[in-house]
């Protein structure tokens, strides 16, 4: 079957298996959960007295003593937010968070940069953006959430103006000439992954370090006699929603620190104990949040608060997610449904004309068929606020490397990367520019996705640059696309309590959902809505009923499926069904 990837079997240590189904666990999740790395339940347990402390982060006292000194001494702080899910949850938490611990409203403000006009972090015209945005209430701190450990420029300019500086990021450092990490000269700075910090969980989402800033501050106020003991300190857990929506949006590794939060979040979610606008985004998005899970937050709520950012601008979402006023944020939620399904639309036109680019490209004789090792694809009427989205659904196509170019408001070309496991994208793009200084005007980000900006002429000598670091870096296995399955699915529990009971675990990034892999007759298959595929099954003796979203083309007669499992309600009957994600024909 073109494309198929290799479907490969996880490996299941007996031994694991045996000890969590002592600890409790049914068969089928102790084998998913061993399967994954689990090794004791200890490890599954929510409890929020398990989470790595805050002072383990390196930074983590002084950012507590500076937000104590500001609050205390009753000085404004503006927070400096990034234009995606994660910063939006993040800045909402770190409000919501500063007013629970003292900051009284005319103290706190926030500020976040337009994806088109200012580009990405705390550059220094936002650092003007911030003195200008309230002339009246002049910051005395600025606090960076999911940004700013890349901001040398915009700290040392904010500083120079008598501004503090406290920097919250996740995101890995610059790096000199030398390759040698370089962070801000910030007053304070957290981030688990800046140089020197032993924080166990490098994983944690923006909106991860902005709540774990606040537990810090909390315990520094109470060192400081800040809460009289005759009543309760203030209360932050009712902010893990928050935290969970930001962590699983942002594709973090779900690590055991990430799982707990996600796990108590939703815990708060399913019991109806959310923000006015997380309860409004589950309505906008046609979903129950009593029975919400990662699936819900990752595919559902995020990408109505992303939509925000990517087409107009992210404090549509950050008012979304801070207002106490129900009818508010049900207002704002639906505007952002429709946002989204804009967004949608754009991403559908951008994705044909991407994939017209690469037929053209595949017809060169040169290629022999196949495609480069990396690609990068640029047209003029492509919208810079989907590059990023579009360079993911190409790169899940073809499993290789991609970069998609927009012409940001500036001329300059905004490409956003999409990376495949072996491929650091991040590095890729420090080695194109020590071999092309000139190409690159900035760059950024992770291994798996990053950015850059190129001059409006740069799209062809990047993409020659990038695909060649692609061919010396990528052997024929890397560039092999490989699925990994849970193996067959037990006859006896394809049932409708098995759906609900992998829908209640926590799954994502680095802990995938369960995917199973059985082989299949195929009895009958048709065409819904023009771009799924809707199928009959027999498997074993059963039936089964199967659907393959995005899917046009016709399956054999007898075929190999990886597929999870879902419930799919009609006329008020529920029947549980096979969510294709892949096939192979051996």
């Amino acid at each position: 079957m073109s494309g198929a990837p290799q479907l490969l079997v996880r490996e299941v240590p007996p031994r694991q298996v045996l000890a969590l189904e002592q600890a409790g666990l049914s068969p089928l999740l102790a084998r998913l959960y061993a399967a994954r790395g689990v090794c004791s339940a200890d490890e599954l347990d929510p409890d929020l007295a398990r989470l790595l402390p805050p002072e383990g982060l390196k930074g983590m006292a002084q950012a507590a003593a500076l937000l104590a000194d500001t609050l205390q001494a009753g000085q404004r702080l503006c927070v400096v937010a990034d234009y995606d899910c994660d910063g939006a949850t993040a800045c909402a938490v770190m409000l919501r968070g500063l007013a629970l611990l003292g900051a009284r409203a005319d103290m706190l403000d926030y500020v976040v940069p337009d994806r088109a006009v200012h580009g990405y972090g705390l550059t220094p015209a936002i650092v003007e953006l911030a003195l200008s945005h309230d002339p009246q209430r002049r910051p005395d701190l600025l606090v960076t959430v999911d940004n700013g450990i890349a901001s040398q420029a915009g700290v040392a300019h904010a500083r120079a103006l008598g501004l503090k500086v406290l920097v919250t990021d996740h995101h890995l450092p610059a790096v000199d000439e030398q390759g040698q990490p370089v962070v801000p000269q910030a007053d304070a700075l957290v981030n688990p992954n800046q140089p020197g910090c032993g924080f166990e969980s490098k994983s944690l989402a923006g909106v991860g370090v902005a709540f774990y800033v606040l537990l810090a501050l909390r315990a520094e106020l109470r060192r400081r006699g800040a809460f009289a003991e005759s009543a309760a300190q203030p209360r932050l857990d009712g902010l893990l929603d928050l935290v969970a929506l930001g962590t699983v949006a942002d594709v973090v590794k779900l690590d055991a620190n990430n799982r707990r939060l996600v796990a108590q979040g939703l815990k708060r979610m399913r019991a109806g104990r959310m923000q006015p606008g997380v309860a409004a985004l589950f309505t906008a998005a046609g979903r129950d949040a009593r029975r919400a899970n990662s699936f819900d937050l990752g595919f559902a709520l995020g990408p109505r608060v992303n939509a925000a950012g990517r087409l107009e601008h992210m404090g549509m979402g950050i008012e979304c997610l801070c207002t106490n006023d129900a009818d508010l944020a049900l207002t704002l939620a639906r505007r952002l449904d429709q946002i989204n399904r804009e967004r949608r639309d754009i991403e559908a036109g951008m994705q044909e004309q991407a994939l017209a680019l690469l037929d053209r490209l595949m017809a060169d004789p040169r290629l022999a068929g196949a495609p480069p090792a990396a690609l990068a694809l640029f047209d003029p009427e492509f919208h810079e606020g989907v590059v990023g989205i579009v360079a993911s659904r190409i790169k899940d196509r073809l499993h290789r490397p991609v970069f998609v170019f927009a012409t940001g408001a500036d001329g300059n070309l905004k490409g956003s990367g999409r990376s495949i496991p072996g491929f650091h994208l991040r590095d890729a793009l420090d080695l194109v520019s020590k071999r092309h200084p000139t190409l690159l005007k900035k760059f950024g980000g992770h291994a798996m996705a990053a950015g850059c900006t190129l001059a409006p002429d740069g799209h062809e000598a990047f993409a020659h640059a990038f695909a060649q670091v692609a061919e010396e870096w990528l052997d024929e296995s890397a560039l092999t696309r490989r699925l990994r399955t849970d193996g067959p699915l037990p006859p006896e529990a394809f049932n409708a309590d098995t759906v609900r009971e992998l829908d209640a675990q926590v799954w994502g990034q680095a802990f995938e959902a369960p995917l199973f892999c059985d082989r299949v007759q195929v009895l009958n298959q048709r065409l819904v809505g023009e771009r799924h595929l809707k199928l009959r099954l027999r498997q074993g003796q059963a039936l089964r009923d199967a659907i393959w979203f995005g899917r046009t083309e016709l399956l054999p007669q007898e075929v190999t499926l990886a597929y999870r499992l879902s419930l799919d309600e009609y006329q008020g009957q529920q029947r549980v069904q096979m969510v294709i994600e892949a096939a192979a024909d051996d």
